[in-house]
């Protein structure tokens, strides 16, 4: 049989961009490259096409979750090369068609995806001009641009279509390219990207181009990717944390037609050409496992493991920075003097990603390459991950990225695609791997629980005069955030590969300026070091809902203190233009009312009020947000009512999408801080479906969400996909303490939990 060695560009020659779900193009069927070596990003070519139909394809090394990335980044081309935004088409999350950009990752799809593309633009615009000039005899700044068309100045009617210009749709320019794969690859040129000024469809809302096919029920998701020959596959999972088999009684499924075994050391798997078949034989399989043994500490003594626990790491630094040991000299000293001293310690606990469904991946390994379809955020690393799992070289491995059950940090997406890779392998055969229910929340990597200490020293005029905050927890890195290193897999650690943990966690991003202040962070390990369903990872914006509402809980506190508005408080210690910005900005339009003191409980009143603020940094984001909520004094029910946000993300791209990622933000804010709760035994989670592990259901949405979105047109585009999700608990929590005068500590603030809190006022 004739070999094929395909790049992406006799790609797109024979089939176009690469827009269908199910499979490769015809071209290519019947025999696959040997190689997928991804595009250069040294190359004009591997961002922006323009064909012969003047259609603009970017190559886009990221993906969208939901917000509106994709549209974002087709607007800013749009505006670049004035062409028209509907012939723009944004590829993403391919790695034979784009370069890694770092996938989803840190809400960073607009700040950082976004400089390489649109620098690409500005050197299409400039070959372009160029271009037109010769080929027109004219002088460069002789040559305009409008809708996709170069036309002269001096003779309107003399215009050619980019396309006609490109004749084959390439540019062959070089880009200087400053080496980086990931969030932080960029590129520059001799172009000089327009300015804010200069934008027409940058900064107007446009819906997301696949909206119609989602409400109409023709989008595809990785459910339903199918490829030829591919059998369906299923996880059996341990009954119990650390468990290994023993023994299997392959004769408990030998009824159940096709059926097969897929076993590596203690990874194991059934597959059956029906996914019926593999379903019965999931549950049917008889499998003896070595004992239980009591590996966590219960659930109601995890905080206390967590303070007596021998400390991994300890830093005052970032999460990826070097160890910074924290110096409490000046804390120390200066605390002595305190004519006022607050503690306080807050709880947060392991929590899941919980998708809507659970995690699905389709993988068919070959001799000399490998097809990988993901629903994944972070395709790129997913095929590093499978070629280092499997011992191929990355070049063999295509990962193509299909949408699929929102993640927002590494949920069982990752760990799905390295699972389907090995069935494969080990079976020969295509492989659809989908998770049930229980897999998609016993077996997620979780968000770290962790405890927060804080510390706060006043003087007679109640002024700051020493601040402490301590974290300490589960490591963030306990499973990376990404898939690329498949010793945090569960194919990986199920088959023996040496473990490989790594210490994370962050400190407040907050800008308040106090005297002989020292905040620092611990990590423990995990009680069980491999292979576990509480193992930690990311979730959306990762360490900073729990850090936050801590932090901003104990602003109010110190507020409260020396008898301070909280608004007041913070705007005395924040010396930023933009910080104080968005907390001005909340406050105007809520209309606050100053208050040194939590309200007073009518008698005989069965439903009480109270208002919270909190304010937060997310990298260059800055986010405000006052919450009102009604309590329930008999149930204990908290309901939050109304929000108001101030977000300032520098240049606002789509105000539409924007708004919809905060909106979304706030109610994934409020499922998080009033329902959802990882349950364990000291054997195993006890999270298995929608019963056991809450989430927001529509009684407890706002019944008001207002924005205001401050439109930093001096500065660049920010991320918007987390930040305001980390004022969210924090704000809740001051609000119950406005209403009802008793501080709520641990999360979430469950019914049980306010009673709790009552009863003891």
């Amino acid at each position: 049989m004739m070999q094929i060695n395909l790049n992406r560009r006799k790609l797109l020659k024979t089939s176009g961009a690469l827009t269908v779900w199910f499979s490769l193009p015809d071209a290519i069927k019947a025999q696959e490259s040997h190689s997928y070596r991804g595009p250069s990003p040294a190359q004009l070519d591997s961002f922006i096409r323009i064909d012969s139909q003047n259609q603009v394809e970017i190559f886009f090394g990221k993906m969208d979750m939901g917000q509106g990335v994709n549209i974002a980044i087709a607007q800013m081309v749009a505006d670049e090369l004035d062409a028209p935004l509907e012939n723009i088409n944004v590829i993403m999350g391919d790695t034979l068609l784009t370069v890694n950009q770092g996938g989803g990752s840190g809400s960073t799809g607009i700040e950082l995806g976004s400089k390489p593309i649109v620098q690409a633009a500005a050197e299409a615009r400039r070959f372009i001009i160029n271009h037109a000039a010769r080929r027109f005899g004219l002088l460069p700044q002789q040559i305009l641009l409008r809708d996709g068309m170069a036309v002269s100045a001096l003779d309107v009617n003399q215009s050619l279509s980019y396309g006609e210009l490109l004749l084959n749709g390439y540019f062959d320019i070089k880009l200087n390219w400053n080496g980086v794969y990931g969030n932080g690859l960029d590129v520059s040129s001799l172009a000089i990207p327009k300015t804010s000024d200069q934008y027409s469809v940058v900064g107007s809302s446009f819906q997301r181009p696949e909206i119609a096919n989602i409400v109409y029920g023709n989008f595809k998701f990785i459910t339903e990717v199918k490829i030829p020959g591919m059998w369906h596959a299923r996880i059996v999972r341990p009954p119990h944390a650390g468990a290994e088999i023993i023994e299997i009684d392959i004769d408990s499924i030998s009824d159940i037609a096709n059926t097969e075994l897929i076993r590596q050391g203690n990874f194991l798997a059934v597959i059956a050409p029906k996914e019926w078949h593999a379903i019965k034989a999931l549950n049917a399989l008889q499998v003896n496992w070595t004992e239980p043994r009591d590996l966590f500490p219960e659930q109601d003594e995890l905080y206390e493991y967590i303070q007596n626990a021998i400390v991994a790491r300890r830093s005052s630094g970032g999460a990826r920075e070097p160890d910074v040991e924290p110096d409490e000299s000046g804390f120390n000293n200066a605390i002595q003097y305190a004519t006022n001293v607050i503690t306080a310690s807050y709880e947060f606990p392991y929590q899941s990603h919980a998708s809507m469904g659970p995690a699905c991946a389709v993988c068919d390994v070959r001799d000399d390459n490998i097809i990988l379809y993901t629903a994944t955020q972070k395709p790129h690393y997913a095929a590093q991950g499978v070629a280092r799992l499997l011992g191929y070289d990355e070049d063999q491995v295509r990962a193509i990225w299909v949408a699929g059950p929102g993640s927002y940090g590494r949920n069982d997406s990752g760990d799905c695609a390295l699972d389907a890779a090995l069935i494969s392998k080990l079976s020969g055969r295509p492989i659809r791997l989908q998770g049930m229910r229980h897999d998609g929340t016993q077996w997620d990597p979780k968000a770290p629980a962790s405890v927060h200490q804080a510390t706060a020293g006043f003087n007679l005029n109640g002024e700051v005069i020493a601040f402490k905050f301590l974290s300490k927890g589960f490591s963030a890195g306990d499973i990376e955030s990404n898939e690329s290193n498949p010793q945090h897999s569960y194919a990986g650690m199920q088959t023996g590969l040496a473990i490989d943990h790594t210490p994370r966690f962050l400190n407040p991003s907050d800008r308040y300026d106090f005297p002989n202040e020292v905040r620092y962070w611990e990590t423990i390990l995990p009680p069980l070091d491999r292979a576990s369903p509480l193992r930690t990872s990311h979730l959306r914006d990762p360490l900073g809902p729990q850090i936050h509402f801590a932090s901003e809980c104990f602003i109010d506190e110190m507020a409260y203190a020396v008898s301070q508005d909280p608004i007041a408080f913070r705007l005395r210690y924040l010396n930023e233009e933009r910080d104080r910005g968005v907390l001005i900005s909340v406050s105007e339009r809520y209309a606050w009312q100053p208050r040194v003191a939590a309200s007073q409980i009518q008698q005989n009143s069965n439903l009480v009020s109270g208002r919270g603020v909190a304010y937060t940094r997310r990298n260059n984001t800055v986010v405000a947000v006052i919450c009102e909520v009604d309590i329930n004094l008999t149930s204990g029910r908290i309901y939050p009512r109304k929000f108001v946000i101030a977000s300032d993300q520098g240049l606002i791209i789509n105000p539409l999408w924007l708004r919809r990622t905060i909106e979304g933000n706030i109610l994934h804010g409020i499922s998080r801080s009033l329902l959802e709760e990882v349950s364990f035994s000291s054997q195993h989670v006890t999270s298995n479906d929608w019963l056991s592990y809450r989430t927001i259901n529509i009684d407890l949405c706002p019944e008001e969400i207002d924005i205001i979105l401050l439109n930093n047109v001096d500065l660049p585009p920010y991320g918007a996909g987390e930040p305001s999700i980390r004022a969210v608990t924090p704000a809740i929590a001051n609000a119950v303490f406005d209403a009802i005068g008793v501080r709520l500590r641990r999360a979430p603030f469950t019914p049980e939990r306010v009673l709790d809190a009552l009863a003891q006022t």
